[in-house]
């Protein structure tokens, strides 16, 4: 039986990619995004796809957008919390407003989403949750810290969300790309701090030539991670992570031996702060 899938900010990027493997695939889809007949447009006609509006910074609109998939299929099987931007600078430079619509973009959203369609999934005591987070969730990178803030927070909630809803047949999965090839980094999606402080102009300099001349050229093909997505969800069980892309691994890899090291150099007086024993 076919699916019925939920992607947010699908009409580009890689929502876009995603949604055309679910079609692809034979699957139903609900594709959101924030203007209508932009996504309409990008992903073409189909008699699987129903397309609704979604900006996942207002939880009225994910009420919305969930009463009306389920009211033309009747169901939701997997959400896939895709929607996201990047405020890029360093902390002092960002603005209190930049970092509440980062927060608001990739963590609260995604939270919305996921309260307005676990109701459905609880009905039917069934359903997969996935969201897709960043290796910025795992290592912070300098420049990177609303956006690490957010991505960090985000996989704590799903962590803890897998607990919560597993007793009513439902999975979730994080999944923490690399450098892949979408348009986050792009004018639309990419916003930088507007402050300028200088002890930090050479390194913002450097940091900005980096972002800039990155887009377009990240190793990582959308296309094949859309494929690796499907793959996993027709799979007997979600896994409970996904690190994709070459790059994501040895990231983690190397972020695994940090903790060791990090453990092992304090180890005898980590495990000595408790409470004597009394005799």
């Amino acid at each position: 039986m076919s699916k019925v899938w939920m992607i947010t900010g699908a009409g580009r990027g890689m929502g876009l990619d995603f949604a055309k493997a679910v079609l692809a695939a034979g699957d139903k889809l609900v594709a959101t995004g924030r203007n209508r007949e932009r996504v309409a447009k990008a992903i073409g006609q189909s008699e699987n796809l129903l397309v609704v509006t979604l900006d996942v910074t207002k939880p009225v609109d994910a009420d919305v957008a969930v009463k009306a998939a389920v009211e033309y299929f009747g169901r939701i099987d997997i959400l896939v919390n895709n929607a996201a931007n990047f405020y890029a600078g360093h902390f002092e430079e960002l603005t209190p407003a930049q970092i509440d619509l980062q927060l608001a973009s990739s963590l609260i959203g995604p939270m919305s989403v996921t309260r307005a369609v676990l109701p459905q999934m609880r009905k039917q005591r069934s359903g997969k949750i996935i969201s897709i987070s960043s290796t910025a969730s795992l290592l912070g990178f300098e420049f990177c810290s609303a956006y690490a803030a957010s991505k960090f927070a985000l996989d704590g909630w799903m962590e803890s969300l897998q607990g919560e809803v597993a007793p009513f047949g439902i999975e979730t999965m994080i999944v923490n790309p690399g450098f892949f090839r979408t348009e986050l980094l792009t004018e639309e999606s990419t916003q930088y701090a507007p402050i300028s402080i200088s002890d930090y102009d050479e390194r913002r300099d450097e940091h900005l030539s980096f972002w800039k001349s990155a887009n377009g050229q990240q190793s990582g093909d959308p296309a094949k991670l859309a494929q690796a997505l499907i793959t996993l969800v027709n799979q007997a069980e979600l896994p409970r992570r996904f690190i994709a892309g070459a790059d994501a691994v040895g990231m983690v890899e190397q972020k695994i031996a940090l903790l060791q090291q990090q453990i092992e150099a304090h180890r005898g007086l980590s495990v000595s702060l408790g409470f004597e024993a009394e005799a």
